[in-house]
């Protein structure tokens, strides 16, 4: 993590991604996913010029994401033992892209803002062709005027990166683009208010 990114193609099994794409595709066609918006809590709002995908949260309520949230602990104690972190919970989503849909360059977190510490990104994109598009695109830091990489989203493949050091965007797709977004993020919590919250 010098560089404050990584890349790990096949970094999960294919039968766990199979499951996670199944279900996301169930749940699409169930109309269990909403509009993406921009901001957080009272200032969200949604921006099309902004972003163009739809979410949903995973709960952990069936088999499938149970088992991914699992994996995902065992990532947050492996980088916690190696970079001390912090890392204390993990939030995350499912999303859908539409052909054409995109999420301009932007940071997850501003100044520690949201908690968010470390973002991960998982693919559940079977047989992806690089001339399909849908690449992460990604900067090495906020000002930063040439990308450093750019990841095609083929399933299994994991990405992760520094939530407010590292700029990146979702390029436009010619086909469906379903991946899982998520935080890990440090507890922030007072006397008064406990974050992340329950």
């Amino acid at each position: 993590m010098a560089r404050h990114y990584a890349v790990a193609p096949d970094y999960f099994p294919a039968h766990l991604v199979r499951a996670l794409r199944r279900e996301a595709l169930l749940r699409h066609r169930r109309g269990e996913f909403h509009h993406a918006g921009i901001g957080r809590g009272q200032e969200q709002h949604r921006n099309t010029q902004v972003r163009r995908d739809r979410t949903r949260w995973l709960d952990g309520s069936t088999l499938a994401q149970c088992r991914l949230l699992d994996e995902m602990e065992h990532l947050r104690l492996a980088v916690n033992r190696a970079l001390f972190l912090g890392l204390f919970d993990l939030e995350a989503h499912f999303a859908v892209y539409d052909p054409g849909a995109f999420y301009r360059r932007h940071l997850d977190a501003f100044n520690g803002n949201n908690g968010r510490v470390l973002s991960a990104v998982l693919y559940l994109n079977e047989q992806w062709r690089d001339d399909e598009g849908g690449r992460l695109r990604l900067w090495p830091d906020p000002d930063a005027a040439t990308p450093v990489m750019e990841v095609t989203p083929r399933a299994g493949t994991l990405v992760c990166f520094l939530s407010d050091r590292i700029p990146h965007e979702v390029m436009e797709a010619s086909r469906q683009r379903l991946s899982i977004a998520g935080w890990f993020r440090c507890n922030n919590s007072t006397a008064l208010a406990p974050d992340p919250a329950r």
